[in-house]
């Protein structure tokens, strides 16, 4: 681009207009801004090769470069991260946080401190405050984990309970229960 003006200050910064309205300004340590001919969009390369973006709309989009990461802060507070090995981080103003990991798995992480991942063959884990976890397998099958057992519910409404003390319980759909202790021998079984 053609110069207009050029002023160079007693600090070391030197200012350049240019004739289609940019300005750029040059700082001793090797940091340059453009400000753009809007005036709104601002352009800081730092001496260490990060660069900061200031987008008409308020939006910030930062590079470290060393770290090889964006992050991206919009003018609604949502703030994106996206990192050189794929992973990307939404932190949204309400204190929500979802994060996309390089093998597409997704983790939300809500406000109430419960925690969400979905996983790329469908499967869903959901973790509660208290420590408790469900997990939803994509055949339909589901796990409940708490403090106390362990607890699987297939699709066909058979449901097996492990205990801490590793008892065993089996209850099938036709009304059969099966009950084994820790070593999984037969305590009881009501076969119909």
């Amino acid at each position: 681009e053609e110069i207009q003006r050029e002023t160079a200050y007693p600090d070391g910064k030197v200012e350049k207009v240019l004739k289609n309205g940019c300005h750029l300004i040059f700082f001793p340590n090797g940091t340059w801004k453009k400000v753009g001919s809007d005036g709104k969009t601002i352009t800081i390369t730092f001496f260490n090769g990060d660069v900061k973006q200031i987008m008409p709309d308020q939006t910030v989009i930062y590079y470290y470069a060393d770290a090889k990461t964006t992050h991206t802060t919009y003018s609604d507070g949502l703030e994106v991260l996206q990192f050189s090995n794929g992973q990307i981080e939404k932190h949204y103003p309400d204190g929500k946080k979802e994060i996309t990991f390089p093998d597409q798995t997704i983790k939300n992480l809500f406000t109430d401190g419960q925690e969400e991942s979905i996983f790329p063959d469908g499967t869903i884990v959901r973790v509660q405050r208290d420590g408790s976890k469900t997990i939803e397998f994509n055949n339909g099958q589901r796990e409940l984990h708490t403090s106390e057992f362990k607890r699987r519910e297939y699709p066909d409404g058979t449901v097996k309970t492990v205990y801490v003390n590793g008892q065993q319980e089996t209850k099938y759909v036709s009304g059969r229960v099966r009950i084994k202790d820790k070593d999984g021998n037969i305590i009881m079984d009501t076969k119909l």
